[in-house]
């Protein structure tokens, strides 16, 4: 045998690619959420935040997470050392050379990974008719105010993307400004705040900045973002050419009442003005909260009771079912409504489901019958961390919690407390009291305060 044909077996033969076991992927996945709790502010990274951290890929991020496609060695390697792990080989394994199953797995368009914002060409969103077609008429007229609420992960950002797309195939200038983005010391200081805020909508619009040139401390920070705004930015734009703000995550504000009466205010104003102003018609808004406003706001200073109020539902059996066909799953009604009996209707828990199925990592049988505080459990990561989410705000939310999951019948709870757990997506509303929102949520909890 020649050098060259030994070379040639011996590529043939070579193990090519890793993929993570379950424990490697328990590992990763469970360091990931810890860095979004201490770097993110609780929120999970999108893919181009994890690329960013990783200096990898988002399609080679996603064969990592997804565990079906072989990817380098190195590639993993990189991928832990980004949240301070190392890499072990318990961590990973080589799987047998299948060569038509790979082939196949490249032939079938892959499902995106169920996590943050649905694409915008992805099969796997949902319409909720007509509130699309409602948002993309209101945000075409002048002086436009939309409010979308709904609890966490419910589909907010994917609806505010669909819309700011289409107010941009319609000719708008548009900016997406997520609040979880300011630096917490922001939130101190009003005159911080509004410079941050104008400086980042300045530069989404590549308009050099004025900001600090074009500041007098004498006049106040309001009355300044007010003239920074209609100056530097609104009169900027070409004359016909509206300019769509989508703000979202502006609960977060919430919890620094003061700041947030004189900059919903603002808000509020610019829509006032823009009923019989030119320059302020060219301003439509777009404002994104998981919670009801808890703070007190002068009613005839918030924009929270103006403009076009748009709650985001469960879905439906028919469109749970619609979904499954997405997953390759050919389900009735019946198996739909068991899954939204499990979960509650909701979009991310429903399509985590569905992609796992899809993926013959579980069966809907075993998924509904399975102990939600096992390691294996696909929930278990967006579990944990609503539990993380409760303790980090206070002991009295957690009791309050501990009360509902126990309840046989609806609980009244501290106002507030009730609107923090429901923007968690943990309960819902029965009149004025609450109830658990979803079977997976009290069996989780139940356990878990028993333990306790």
């Amino acid at each position: 045998m020649t050098q060259t044909q030994t070379q040639t077996n011996s590529k043939k033969t070579r193990k090519r690619g890793v993929i993570l076991t379950d424990e490697g992927l328990e590992k990763l996945q469970n360091a990931k959420t810890e860095a979004e709790y201490a770097e993110n502010h609780g929120n999970r990274y999108t893919l181009e935040a994890l690329s960013e951290k990783t200096g990898l890929a988002m399609d080679t991020l996603m064969k990592v997470f997804a565990c079906e496609l072989r990817v380098d060695k190195q590639t993993l390697r990189t991928c832990f050392k980004a949240f301070e792990l190392d890499l072990c080989d318990q961590d990973f394994y080589h799987p047998q050379t299948d060569t038509d199953r790979i082939i196949k797995c490249f032939d079938v368009p892959e499902l995106e990974l169920p996590e943050g914002q649905v694409r915008l060409n992805s099969p796997c969103y949902v319409e909720r008719l007509p509130i699309e077609s409602d948002c993309y008429k209101a945000i075409l007229q002048p002086g436009a105010l939309i409010r979308l609420k709904a609890p966490r992960r419910m589909g907010k950002s994917s609806l505010l993307a669909r819309i700011m797309n289409h107010a941009s195939q319609n000719d708008c200038a548009t900016v997406s400004l997520s609040f979880h983005l300011a630096d917490t010391g922001l939130f101190q200081d009003l005159n911080k705040f509004l410079q941050w805020f104008c400086a980042n909508i300045s530069l989404n619009l590549k308009i050099s900045h004025k900001v600090t040139d074009s500041w007098d401390d004498i006049v106040g920070s309001k009355i300044n973002c007010r003239h920074y705004f209609k100056h530097h930015i609104l009169s900027t734009l070409e004359k016909d050419t509206p300019l769509v703000l989508g703000l979202d995550d502006v609960d977060r504000l919430f919890q620094y009442p003061e700041l947030a009466d004189d900059f919903f205010g603002l808000l509020r104003t610019w829509h006032e003005e823009g009923k019989n102003k030119d320059i302020w018609q060219k301003l439509r808004l777009i404002v994104v909260h998981s919670a009801e406003v808890y703070i007190p706001l002068n009613v005839n200073q918030s924009p929270f009771n103006v403009g076009i109020p748009i709650t985001l539902p469960v879905f439906t059996p028919q469109q749970v079912k619609d979904l499954a066909k997405v997953h390759k799953l050919e389900w009735s009604l019946e198996e739909a409504e068991k899954l939204i009996d499990f979960v509650g209707g909701h979009p991310y828990l429903i399509r985590l489901a569905l992609y796992n199925i899809y993926k013959k990592r579980i069966t809907l049988e075993k998924l509904l019958s399975i102990n939600p505080r096992t390691s294996y459990n696909i929930y278990r990561d967006h579990l944990q961390r609503q539990l993380w989410s409760l303790k980090k705000q206070n002991c009295d939310l957690f009791a309050a919690l501990e009360k509902v999951v126990f309840a046989t019948e609806p609980v009244e709870l501290d106002l507030v407390q009730s609107i923090k757990l429901q923007s968690l997506g943990l309960v819902n509303f029965q009149g004025h009291k609450v109830v658990i929102s979803c079977r997976l949520y009290q069996e989780y909890f139940q356990q878990h305060f028993s333990e306790e």
